[in-house]
């Protein structure tokens, strides 16, 4: 796969308007700052709105999700490479050995065993997108809101202990954990039911459609698909800290070799621009820098260059401000990409890549796009 034109299609995409044919639930307009960078931040309703969907997930795997979710590029290079049929038929330690030769950050790798969960995150990219940088942001919060849905959801009865998962509260804080240590199951409910009535009647929760099969409603609060197994080496590596609100590495299952506080990698993000001016004035440099190393450009020599701080242009090329893309409420379910609304664009740059390259791509991804998932 060429990273650089898939890069240019995110750009190109999240630039065009939205495709989707269903009504919309509009976040507000981001204020600019004086440099023409976006530094707003997410209120209560809206972070509610974006973590209603994963809030239920067991701690280890909402981390993961959360992470991944901070690199965009590679959440779609990862379920490209996973449509292929060769690899998506591999399983246990075979896919394992195929996941440690990518270059990927250890969160994308570690959704790749979660298909349905990835298939979600490229399906619905502009969420994706959201979450992580909500994530780098504003964690303290983030991490609040998943809590606060967490007690809804208590309080509600429609959270509880299941063979699948265990729920445990130790000083207020809800910690849900697998209930077998080597078996991983994906929960699925309407968030505009389990929490009992939703407190942000203007921020429809975000809701994302089950798997054939997976039957919501009629007195079943949580439904469950199948058990993924988990992959030692992408399984373990993190443990959430919520009285302190920290996501902790702990360096397990062959995780990073350090531990302590998780931090932001702007190399794995390949130069994707950042929304948030904050975040984009201390990692779009290093973001970009470590994009031109990976493709062999040389250093340039250049003055002071303008954050970018959304994902509608580069660093080195202020652009007018937007106003901020829509999440769409529930019952819509737009095919991969198109959350950003220029799908086929992005596919057809992709396409255009690859087959320009004098030299062959290390990776080559398929253009039909995955089925299931998505907003319903």
């Amino acid at each position: 796969m060429n990273r650089s034109y898939l890069r240019v299609g995110l750009i190109i995409g999240m630039l065009a308007p939205m495709l989707l044919a269903v009504s919309a639930q509009s976040l507000p307009a981001a204020q600019p700052a004086s440099d023409g960078a976006q530094n707003s931040t997410f209120s209560e309703a809206e972070l509610d709105q974006l973590t209603a969907a994963i809030a239920l997930y067991s701690d280890p795997l909402i981390a993961q999700i959360l992470t991944a979710a901070t690199y965009p590029l590679e959440v779609v290079e990862a379920h490209r490479w996973l449509q292929e049929p060769g690899n998506a038929a591999l399983t246990g330690d075979q896919l394992a050995a195929a996941l440690q030769q990518q270059s990927w950050d250890l969160s994308v790798k570690s959704v790749v065993p979660f298909p349905q969960v990835l298939q979600m995150m490229d399906a619905n990219l502009d969420w994706t997108e959201r979450i992580g940088e909500a994530f780098l942001a504003q964690q303290d919060a983030v991490m609040d809101s998943i809590q606060r849905l967490r007690q809804r959801a208590a309080s509600a009865g429609s959270l509880h202990s299941t063979p699948q998962q265990t729920v445990s509260t130790e000083n207020e804080d809800i910690a849900i954990e697998p209930a077998n240590p080597d078996v991983v199951y994906v929960p699925y409910y309407d968030p505009s039911v389990i929490y009992g009535p939703w407190p942000w009647p203007d921020e429809s929760p975000f809701f994302l459609l089950p798997p054939p099969g997976i039957i919501i409603g009629g007195g079943l609060w949580i439904g469950f698909g199948i058990g993924f197994p988990i992959l030692g080496p992408f399984w373990g590596w993190n443990r959430w800290d919520w009285p302190h609100h920290r996501l902790d590495i702990v360096g397990g299952g062959g995780g990073p070799g350090r531990t302590g506080p998780w931090e932001h990698d702007p190399g794995h993000r390949h130069g994707v621009p950042y929304r948030n001016g904050a975040l984009a004035a201390r990692f779009q440099d290093r973001s970009e820098s470590a994009r031109r190393d990976a493709r062999g450009f040389p250093a340039a020599a250049q003055g002071p260059r303008a954050a970018a701080p959304s994902g509608y242009g580069t660093a080195a090329q202020p652009r007018q401000t937007p106003e901020r893309t829509s999440l769409p409420s529930a019952h819509a379910a737009p095919p991969t990409f198109e959350s950003y609304g220029g799908g086929s664009q992005v596919r057809q740059q992709s396409q255009r890549g690859s087959a320009s390259r004098s030299a062959p791509a290390p990776r080559s991804a398929p253009s039909s796009r995955g089925g299931g998932g998505g907003r319903r």
